[in-house]
């Protein structure tokens, strides 16, 4: 796994292109030391998700060569497989928008972790599924991250049949952010990076935040919540820069409180 910060942006890749980043126990505890370096880096306002190489994002779990195959003993690799989840957990409680930019294949886990990730930008020659049942297995760990994404239905359509899915459909699901060409992937990646990082960083870890919460909660608890956060939100110092700004025809200058 390779983490590099450029600006304001960290980038994370599965750097195992031989496997088509295929995640063992030690790639998804690199991943969840990325993402816990990138917490704690005030500069990072951005993190972005990516796998080696032009065959795929990543593979899903790696069931040979040296990965998840439960050889390391029952015990042991029921709470290895635990990683995936505390890597969801991690991803969410981030406090920084992510992005996972998919090229190739996204399948089973790494279909996941694409969608716990807050954004999908993807090639046109990506292709998202969820094989596991063809294999005599299920999809379990990932289930949550496609229930935020899509309607549950679909979650269970794709679940049962393990069918893969190309990029187009994908946007018209409603999982992918956007889908360009092989060329433009990376620009386009950036471009959101960059329209994210400028954005006031307090505004947008308490926004994401309350936006996931707010799909937990029933109407009327969503409700109050939101209602408390736009008081609690609107004494920032940010949001008094926001409309400053606004008025005065400037840029706004963010300092994250």
């Amino acid at each position: 796994m390779r983490y590099e910060v450029e600006g304001s942006v960290a980038r994370l890749t599965i750097d195992r292109p031989e496997r088509r980043n295929a995640m063992s126990f030690s790639v998804m505890q690199g991943l969840r030391d990325g993402v816990a370096a990138a917490k704690t880096d005030d500069a990072v306002r951005v993190v972005v998700l990516t796998g080696a190489g032009d065959r795929a994002f990543c593979a899903g779990a790696d069931l040979g060569g040296g990965g998840i195959t439960g050889t390391e003993g029952h015990a042991a690799a029921h709470e290895g497989r635990g990683l995936l989840a505390e890597l969801f957990r991690d991803l969410w409680a981030l406090g920084k928008p992510t992005i996972a930019r998919v090229r190739g294949y996204a399948l089973a886990g790494g279909f996941g972790l694409a969608l716990a990730c807050d954004f999908v930008v993807a090639s046109d020659d990506a292709r998202f599924g969820t094989p596991e049942v063809n294999v005599g297995l299920w999809p379990y760990m990932i289930t949550v991250p496609l229930l935020r994404s899509m309607p549950p239905k679909k979650v269970l359509e794709l679940m049962m049949t393990g069918r893969r899915v190309d990029a187009t459909e994908a946007e018209r699901i409603g999982f992918v952010t956007r889908v360009v060409p092989v060329p433009e992937l990376d620009a386009a990646v950036d471009e959101l990076a960059h329209e994210l990082a400028s954005k006031s960083p307090l505004i947008l870890r308490w926004g994401r935040q309350s936006f996931y919460r707010a799909l937990e909660l029933s109407p009327d608890d969503a409700l109050d919540y939101l209602q408390a956060m736009l008081t609690i939100t609107s004494h920032t110092e940010d949001t008094a820069e926001g409309v400053a700004a606004f008025a005065e025809k400037r840029e706004p200058k963010w300092q994250g409180r």
